[in-house]
């Protein structure tokens, strides 16, 4: 376990968080390397065949240095923008391990991801398609694609963060993705190699991962029956992490059952596997550590106004997401009954919607006082603003008993671009 609770604080692996914070200052991310890497593994231990990829969804936490750490250990990078790979081949990640996703793609991040010869774009309507034949033109050998088809598999998880059924923007029909498909493979200049499917995200149940895996395996069946020979098939990513997973030492079963369930449905067909996790590696792995600046009481509720803010950490009022939250300092949680107070967690942005927490058993906390807010890891910092003019916190990763900043804090300068 990566957060641990001893001599009356939190730790993350053998560092007091409150010693980090007290030198690095607040708000600060801090992530654990050993959960970084014991997640990651709990992918790659499930593989049996060396072709088959853990494909990190950079989009999750694109750290430079989780980024290298995941790299190193072998996974390649579902990626999303040219910006998202750009830092993906700065981090080392081979091309043919990167494959690109997303509804919107540019022509020039188009023509940057074949310059760089990545595994796949993944086709999500027929006008891409078109804008992709006309760029792989001028590539000698052709382009590889796949195309994400969207089953229409339902799946318990916010609105905003569901992405399989056919209301959504992502992804294509089964007719649809057949047409491309047959399409590519009449072109002289695209080779059909993949199927994909993404279902949404924080989905914590099995059963819909694995009837989307059967989908895309009949699919492509049938497809190497009229001789057009997928390769492999992507299963996508989408599997949530729950309110304990930051202190379970024993969450990875978790991402073994997940495996469980897809990974054999795809390779007795004979494809080459790929999957797409982001927040079940990092999410748990990292805290945000946030100071008390007021508690402020009034006729009917406590505000505990803190000094991160949705600019920072925009899941609760984007997606009314609940992070745990702890006290750095003191018990290691509270019981109703015992000494505490409900509050609600607030930052200091000019927005109503600004909050971390609402109604949180927390002890009697004042000004200066430490609060982690847990599971953080994913799309903590990624989704973070300079909105209300906030810099944007600093990161830190922590290993064994040494930790080093991995992201420096802005400065105002850095809210000044150079013109």
């Amino acid at each position: 376990m990566s957060f641990s609770h001893q001599n009356d604080q939190w730790y993350c692996e053998h560092v007091p968080l409150k010693a980090i914070a007290a030198e690095a200052g607040t708000p600060v991310y801090i992530y654990s390397r050993q959960m970084i890497r014991k997640r990651a593994n709990a992918y790659l231990d499930q593989l049996t065949d060396p072709s088959d990829l853990i494909c990190y969804a950079t989009k999750a936490n694109s750290s430079p240095a989780i980024l290298q750490e995941l790299s190193a250990m072998g996974l390649g990078a579902d990626v999303t923008s040219g910006g998202e790979l750009y830092l993906s081949l700065k981090a080392g990640y081979d091309p043919q391990k990167i494959i690109y996703s997303g509804v919107g793609k540019r022509d020039d991040e188009i023509a940057m991801a074949l310059e760089a010869g990545i595994r796949a774009l993944h086709i999500e309507s027929t006008a891409e398609l078109q804008a992709v034949e006309t760029l792989a033109a001028k590539i000698p050998n052709g382009v590889s694609i796949g195309v994400r088809v969207n089953p229409n598999v339902a799946a318990e998880t916010h609105p905003y963060i569901s992405t399989g059924m056919h209301e959504h923007k992502f992804g294509v029909t089964i007719q649809e993705g057949w047409q491309l498909i047959l399409a590519a493979a009449r072109s002289p200049h695209l080779v059909p190699m993949g199927l994909a499917a993404h279902i949404g995200s924080q989905i914590e149940q099995v059963p819909p991962f694995g009837e989307a895996a059967r989908l895309l395996t009949d699919m492509g069946t049938k497809l190497r029956a009229g001789r057009i020979m997928i390769d492999y098939i992507d299963v996508g990513g989408g599997l949530g992490i729950n309110k304990r997973s930051w202190s379970d030492p024993n969450d990875v079963v978790h991402i073994q059952a997940w495996m469980d369930e897809v990974y054999p449905t795809v390779k007795e067909k004979s494809f080459r596997f790929t999957a797409e996790p982001g927040r079940s590696i990092v999410g748990p792995t990292g805290c945000l550590v946030t100071k008390v600046v007021f508690n402020k009481p009034r006729e009917n509720k406590r505000f505990l106004i803190v000094d991160a803010g949705m600019n920072d950490l925009i899941r609760p009022t984007l997606y009314k997401a609940e992070h745990p939250i702890v006290s750095v300092m003191g018990a290691r949680n509270l019981e109703i009954g015992e000494e505490g107070e409900i509050v609600d967690v607030v930052g200091p942005i000019c927005e109503s919607g600004d909050y971390l927490a609402k109604d949180r058993l927390l002890p009697p906390l004042e000004r200066g006082d430490l609060l982690a807010v847990m599971n953080a890891g994913a799309y903590g910092f990624a989704m973070s603003s300079n909105y209300n003019g906030r810099l944007r916190a600093a990161e830190v990763m922590v290993d064994g008993d040494s930790w080093r900043v991995i992201r420096p804090r802005e400065t105002y300068e850095d809210l000044w671009p150079s013109i």
